[in-house]
């Protein structure tokens, strides 16, 4: 049986996100530098954000950023969840936007600079809506999500018009190597 490159490709990707990605993010995040603070923004990457599920979830899909603003690519992290799981604000700020975008229920919330961008949420919050961290901004859903028939939360965070790797601005626990099988 002949495997195309493409097809080749595509099971290494799957095999590198599922099983090494997950392994190697506490020491992504460990050598990725902190952008210097912005005055007046509530939060910053230097402060410690509390994740937005719990337990710590599982990172399903890592961010993988494209080349070009409208080119293919992962614009943010997917982490393991289940339908009708409360989903957190990693961060102190406002909701920007609290609703339906192409069929897929968002909810944004802007911490100054940055913002962070949470789906499939139903949400239980509304746009001028002031939250803390770890406060409940609704519940994880199915419809809309992109990791079916998994249940999964997107979580993504820009500053300006840049996407930013959303795992490190994440306190991640300590690390602890496996052996490998």
């Amino acid at each position: 049986m002949q495997i195309s490159l493409r097809a080749a490709g595509r099971r290494l990707r799957t095999l590198v996100l599922s099983v090494l990605f997950p392994l190697m993010v506490p020491v992504l995040a460990s050598l990725t530098p902190a952008l210097p603070a912005a005055e007046g923004s509530a939060a910053q990457p230097g402060d410690a954000w509390v994740w937005p599920l719990h337990p710590q979830p599982a990172v399903l899909a890592g961010f993988d950023p494209p080349p070009h603003p409208y080119g293919p690519g992962h614009r943010g992290v997917d982490f393991a969840g289940q339908v009708g799981q409360q989903v957190l604000a990693v961060a102190a700020g406002e909701v920007s936007f609290a609703g339906s975008v192409a069929g897929r229920e968002v909810v944004v919330v802007d911490h100054g600079r940055l913002r962070t961008t949470y789906e499939p949420v139903v949400p239980t919050v509304g746009r001028g809506d002031r939250v803390g961290a770890s406060e409940v901004l609704g519940t994880l859903t199915a419809l809309g999500s992109h990791c079916l028939p998994a249940s999964c939360l997107h979580l993504g965070v820009r500053e300006g018009d840049a996407y930013l790797d959303p795992l490190r601005f994440l306190e991640v626990g300590p690390i602890r190597l496996l052996p490998v099988p």
